[in-house]
């Protein structure tokens, strides 16, 4: 429940009435209203819509094994609403374990699905008379929710396809009781893109994997939505609704009524929407250092926290991670992007060097190390590192690709990524300077000994 309520609180998605906030409704836990399922399941007892059973596990194992064999539905046969009252008199007498049943109706009624229409199932055909308050007095979920709805005052039921069928019982449960049922409407299934039933072991559908890999609640929200429908979307038009939109905008009509497909590539592409979004909000700008912080902390965990951009540790100043968002937010889809193997460069220096020596850029790379101590800060952006990269080439004879290569896994360790005069310009010029100069002390002969 604490992880239910957590994930809620992360989407935004606020519970009037809950086990925190209370409510004049409560208790909200089941655990803590069980006088309340047992008072009305004694009603149910009294007015003969329900029974005790004192059926052994032994029996309805015994029961499912001949229907097995027969090729049958398993389901249980009813057998102890058939006993008198001085037969359950006596066996409640003897302490004989018991279990309460409700009395399926044999005559199937229909009731009006919001989302799928006319629905009738003869579920007195397919199982038995179905448990609702179980041997250790605790009450089944067919019951809990049809006392807990009603007395929460529960107008409209939405939940998922796979309930459609119990909905039978539950309104046999409502008219026993004499009381007016809600309205019900059943969400059709979101499959995997191959088809598959999501499952509780797929981490990536998980909102804690998703809130650690930095996707936004809203991106996830509107991703659910534009799979589910509820929503006009005939435009085709992608973008994020905020929730004040979504709240005006819903509509149960528009819910589809097939099996809807998740496609990953949507999530990121939402995601990317609203990182772009919240990044045009200065106000956002702590919480995205804060968050990128620990990504990069948590990625690189051997590397030493420092501020001092002079060693090969974390650069995790705040102006370094704003600058690398904004470049980065046409590149990445997802927070966790900027700590993938192609981006790490962006905080940490590689731990190995070329062998500049071989590739007779050495040399170079010394000019190179002093032009960018004497350039201008104002004046050190990609469009002027490029060109005097070019002109370093020509005037030194060296292969343009081969002075970019060099460079490209001086300042990254990669043999591919961006381009080079925008890898300098990102990193900024005391970080390329710090890259390039380490190179060089690697490679540069010590001076004799002389003894």
């Amino acid at each position: 429940m604490e992880k239910l309520q957590k994930d809620l609180l992360w989407s935004g998605i606020i519970p009037d009435e809950d086990p925190i906030r209370g409510g004049p409704a409560g208790p909200y836990m089941q655990s803590k209203r069980l006088d309340l399922y047992k008072e009305h399941v004694h009603k149910l007892l009294s007015n003969e819509s329900a029974y005790y059973c004192f059926c052994t596990e032994s029996r309805l194992q015994l029961l499912r094994r001949e229907a097995m064999k027969c090729r049958q539905i398993p389901k249980y046969d009813n057998r102890c609403r058939h006993f008198s009252n001085d037969e359950v008199k006596e066996k409640l007498n003897n302490g004989q374990p018991y279990c309460i049943r409700f009395k399926l109706s044999s005559v199937p009624e229909g009731f009006d699905d919001m989302i799928y229409g006319k629905i009738v199932h003869d579920i007195a055909q397919t199982e038995g008379d179905p448990i609702i308050i179980k041997s250790d007095g605790y009450p089944t979920y067919h019951f809990a929710n049809v006392v807990d709805d009603h007395f929460m005052e529960i107008t409209h039921v939405l939940r998922g396809i796979e309930w459609q069928i119990s909905t039978p019982k539950h309104l046999m449960m409502y008219k026993a009781f004499n009381w007016i049922p809600p309205k019900y409407g059943h969400l059709p299934l979101i499959l995997n893109s191959d088809g598959t039933k999501l499952s509780k072991r797929q981490n990536d559908i998980h909102i804690e994997f998703l809130r650690k890999e930095g996707v936004f609640p809203l991106a996830v929200i509107n991703y659910v939505i534009h799979a589910g429908g509820g929503f006009d979307n005939k435009g085709g038009r992608v973008y994020i609704h905020s929730y004040e939109e979504l709240i005006k905008q819903f509509n149960i009509s528009d819910i589809k009524t097939s099996s809807n497909k998740l496609m990953p590539e949507k999530l990121l592409h939402f995601n990317k929407l609203e990182i772009s979004k919240l990044l045009t909000n200065e106000r956002n700008n702590r919480f995205f250092v804060q968050r990128i912080e620990k990504l990069v902390t948590d990625a690189f965990p051997d590397r030493r926290v420092h501020f001092s951009k002079t060693d090969g540790s974390l650069q995790l100043d705040e102006h370094h991670i704003l600058s690398i968002l904004k470049w980065g937010c046409a590149r990445i889809s997802k927070l966790s992007d900027l700590v993938s193997p192609q981006l790490a460069f962006l905080w940490t220096i590689p731990l190995t060097t070329p062998n500049v020596t071989e590739l007779g850029c050495l040399d170079v790379l010394k000019i190179l190390s002093m032009k960018l101590i004497e350039i201008d800060i104002q004046n050190f952006n990609k469009a002027w590192i490029n060109s005097y990269l070019y002109e370093l080439a020509e005037e030194h004879e060296i292969p343009i690709p081969t002075l970019m290569n060099v460079l490209r896994d001086i300042l990254s360790g990669l043999k591919e990524g961006p381009p080079v005069a925008e890898m300098i310009e990102i990193l900024g010029k005391d970080s390329t300077l710090l890259r390039i100069n380490r190179c060089i002390s690697y490679r540069e002969p010590c001076d004799p000994i002389h003894l």
